[in-house]
């Protein structure tokens, strides 16, 4: 098996990260709905003309638009086996709309990977990055009211997924590697292990 994975976690998490570690372990594409906007805008696609004339205008994306991006995203080659979603689904409608994608390929979602971490921690980390990178305006305030709404968007969806038995919940907090061995470890308890046929792969 490959995998059809979602990873969950509050900015400063270090969701990035994890998601280029399994998408490396499980020769799968980590994909995030930032970057399918960028890509589809760069290439001027029918959607990233209409996604640039949203943004454009100050806009926000709405479900509609997102969902179709992600139905074209997830038709790639290279997503036919696998894939791992950073950043969506963000509402309910678009579980909905993701668990209709699948179903139509008579196939579903592996395990959801949710990364948690203390707030203070994060925090800290954020303000710290935006010290070093110059970002005046990335106040802690603004901090804390980005944490809050990752809060409070994810809660219905943690809520779904749980209730699915689907959550691999991990702390997030800690050595990179340490962390990607409890999401591998995670993983493991639910019978998903690391393909065989990429036995030279290692966590670093």
């Amino acid at each position: 098996m490959t995998g059809r994975f979602l990873i969950i976690g509050p900015p400063g998490a270090g969701k990035g990260t994890q998601a280029a570690r399994l998408s490396e372990l499980f020769g799968i594409p980590a994909i995030a709905t930032g970057d399918i906007f960028r890509y589809n805008i760069k290439n001027e696609t029918p959607l990233g003309i209409e996604v640039k004339s949203i943004v454009d205008a100050g806009d926000y994306v709405p479900d509609s638009l997102t969902n179709e991006l992600v139905r074209s995203r997830l038709e790639e080659p290279d997503a036919a086996n696998g894939f791992l979603l950073d950043g969506y689904p963000r509402t309910t409608s678009q579980v909905q709309f993701l668990d209709e994608i699948l179903a139509e390929k008579h196939q579903g979602l592996d395990a959801v990977i949710r990364l948690v971490a203390d707030v203070e921690v994060v925090v800290a980390r954020l303000r710290k990055r935006a010290i070093e990178q110059g970002r005046v305006d990335d106040s802690e305030d603004a901090i804390r009211h980005r944490q809050d709404v990752f809060r409070r968007e994810t809660a219905p969806l943690i809520e779904t997924y749980g209730e699915r038995g689907m959550l691999v919940t991990v702390d997030g907090i800690g050595d990179v590697d340490a962390v990607a061995e409890r999401i591998i470890t995670g993983l493991a308890e639910r019978g998903i292990e690391i393909p065989d046929d990429e036995p030279d792969v290692a966590v670093r």
